[in-house]
């Protein structure tokens, strides 16, 4: 099964990943030498990308924040992880797993219309250089991530926090819900797709 998204490692689904999404905290986490299919030593981009995005959602998940991964925004983006704040606000992270992937994107711009932060998530090897300055940074190292710098604050208004909050909601629901019945949500995607 495949989704559309290129972000996260989710396309195609990592082995033992369902279709809403979710990477299993037991897919394995690579680190460079460890990396099947690729040049020996270095994992594969799809490969780095993943393994920045789970620690980062470990980083979150740490910190009383809840991540949630590709989210779709209003304004057609499709944020890589969207946190919910134990103070209500939100934190957008854009994963970047190498210095092409951060050239090649200029879109991360527009992330910052629907969160109070913004964060770059990184593994030990990107040029951090090339980050702006005015975004927070994680790093991750394997299954741990650090935060080198805090990302400054810029708060959302409060229509756009209510709503995107409604929007950040139904979608982790829905994405709880499949994991309970896959077969009602499998079902249930397919009577959508006829109609």
């Amino acid at each position: 099964m495949r989704r559309r998204s290129r972000r996260c490692g989710l396309t195609p689904l990592p082995p033992g990943a369902d279709a809403v999404g979710v990477i299993p905290a037991t897919a394995p986490i690579l680190s460079p030498g460890s990396s099947p299919g690729s040049s020996p030593g270095l994992p594969s981009i799809p490969e780095r990308t993943a393994a920045v995005c789970r620690a980062a959602m470990r980083f979150c998940a740490l910190r009383r924040w809840a991540p949630v991964a590709e989210v779709p925004l209003p304004n057609g983006r499709r944020a890589d992880i969207l946190a919910l704040l134990p103070d209500g606000g939100f934190a957008a992270i854009e994963v970047k797993s190498c210095a092409r992937d951060f050239l090649s994107d200029g879109k991360w711009p527009e992330y910052r219309d629907y969160a109070d932060r913004l964060y770059f998530a990184v593994d030990l090897d990107f040029p951090q250089h090339l980050l702006p300055e005015d975004a927070g940074l994680i790093v991750a190292d394997g299954p741990e991530a650090a935060l080198l710098r805090e990302a400054p604050a810029h708060p959302l208004a409060p229509a756009r926090r209510r709503a995107l909050l409604h929007r950040y909601a139904v979608l982790a629901a829905s994405r709880l819900a499949a994991l309970a019945d896959p077969a009602g949500s499998a079902e249930l995607r397919a009577a959508l797709r006829v109609e």
